[in-house]
């Protein structure tokens, strides 16, 4: 099952850890979702999703307050004892010191942020749903061309580092060399990465590894990007029949999801990175409205029927 360490989180989101006494190394969060305590403080703990992120707000937070405190020791103690990953405070608010008795017996870590209920919900569950999503890796290159997340593939050997190189010289940014972790974070959106161990690097034949960042600067890298087309480099076959209008579009699917791809045939004397330019810039007019190829058809057709007349 896949996971996110919670020291992660609360580096990644700038929690303060109030318990420090107790280890966070080894707790792990596997669900997206998180949720408010509020029902629980009233002893309701059906339908109670114990793997959560638990939440303390304002609204919790005062109602707290108007507990007395034999019961808050019952109550506090049956949550902590729930096996929760941990509790966040909001709007920097502080536990009492019940809640920090019941937190230490439990090893149960609390934790604390100066966001608001609502705004920090949006932005950890969003945080969660990219680092949870079902995700595969691919053998390949992820560049930002005009903002266009395109992957190219293709057999080893073939060309993809050189067409990223080039494209980076042009100003274009990349995202990942070689390996490429794709996430599905929504029916609509694949998010591509890099694996830590090669981020930023690219491997040329002939002449070894490239700190991309460090060659042309940390404009020229990007740590994510969402995949809006994929290019396919193929060696070029006399026998086969390639699009030559563009009229159908064609698709590969990761995740079920699926996403344009051009098969693009490689010979001597073609700038793939022109090639590269051209198609994404011919991407971003087709989802604005343009498609240069129906636009030909129409005029074949009008022509067409000038001569009939």
């Amino acid at each position: 099952m896949q996971h996110v360490k919670l020291e992660k989180i609360i580096e990644k989101m700038e929690l303060v850890n109030l318990t420090p006494e107790i280890s966070v190394e080894d707790i792990k969060v596997t669900k997206t979702d998180v949720n408010r305590i509020g029902m629980q403080l009233t002893d309701f703990y059906d339908h109670f999703d114990n793997e959560r992120i638990q939440m303390i707000g304002h609204v919790e937070a005062a109602y707290m307050e108007t507990i007395e405190d034999e019961k808050k020791r019952v109550i506090y103690d049956k949550l902590m004892s729930s096996d929760i990953p941990c509790l966040i405070y909001c709007r920097s608010l502080k536990p009492d010191e019940i809640m920090l008795e019941a937190a230490k017996n439990n090893g149960v870590p609390i934790l604390s942020t100066n966001k608001t209920t609502s705004s920090f919900m949006a932005e950890i569950i969003r945080w969660l749903n990219v680092e949870l999503a079902p995700f595969i890796s691919v053998h390949g290159v992820l560049v930002d061309v005009f903002g266009e997340g395109v992957l190219i593939m293709g057999e080893s050997g073939i060309g993809k580092s050189e067409a990223a190189l080039e494209l980076l010289k042009r100003g274009h940014r990349l995202v990942t060399d070689d390996v490429v972790e794709i996430r599905k974070v929504s029916d609509e959106t694949l998010i591509g990465t890099s694996p830590d161990i090669t981020r930023h690097f690219i491997e040329l034949r002939g002449i070894g590894i490239i700190d991309v960042k460090t060659l042309f600067g940390v404009e020229s890298v990007k740590e994510t990007q969402g995949i809006d087309m994929v290019i396919k480099l193929e060696e070029w076959s006399r026998d086969k029949e390639y699009d030559r209008l563009g009229l159908e579009e064609q698709y590969t699917e990761f995740l079920g999801n699926k996403v344009v791809c051009h098969a693009i045939p490689i010979r001597p004397g073609r700038n793939l990175a022109i090639i590269v330019e051209s198609a994404a810039v011919n991407h971003r007019q087709k989802k604005m409205g343009y498609n240069a190829a129906v636009e030909l058809y129409n005029r074949v057709q009008r022509s067409f029927g000038k001569t009939e007349e």
